[in-house]
């Protein structure tokens, strides 16, 4: 539980695109369950706006994004639009994926929270998210 909530942090575990590859994402939403946060996967196959649209039909927190297609510049500009049009603002952005660094800094100027490396300590990610939350998500 997170104090500024009250309740379990909620956590939409999303794959966008072509991408068939999941394992990743199973990974880190079975460690984020294991931390006690409440996760909603929404398997392979799924559009950006299909992915806001079930953060907010889920009241989530974070969205975690897992890509290793290569179109994290295509993929997270359109869930940051998305978010912005629907005004889901205070939801943290952020994921992981084979992203090169500069690519990561374009993405964290549009508004993307920090993406994590393939090969990343789960723990560092859950404390990432337990972080942002309960700097940004006090009701």
């Amino acid at each position: 539980m997170t104090e500024s909530l009250n309740r379990p942090i909620r956590v939409l575990v999303a794959k966008v695109g072509l991408d068939g590859h999941d394992r990743g994402a199973k990974i880190i939403a079975s460690s984020l369950r294991d931390a006690g946060m409440e996760v909603i996967y929404t398997g392979l196959r799924q559009t950006p706006e299909m992915v806001v649209n079930t953060a907010l039909q889920e009241d989530v927190d974070a969205i975690g994004v897992s890509i290793l297609s290569g179109a994290h510049m295509t993929v997270f500009p359109k869930i940051i639009h998305f978010m912005k049009e629907k005004g889901l603002t205070d939801v943290l952005v952020t994921g992981g994926g084979i992203i090169p660094d500069d690519d990561m800094k374009t993405l964290h100027e549009l508004g993307v929270g920090n993406l994590f490396q393939p090969g990343t300590n789960t723990g560092e990610i859950v404390s990432y998210i337990k972080k942002w939350v309960s700097e940004n998500r006090k009701f």
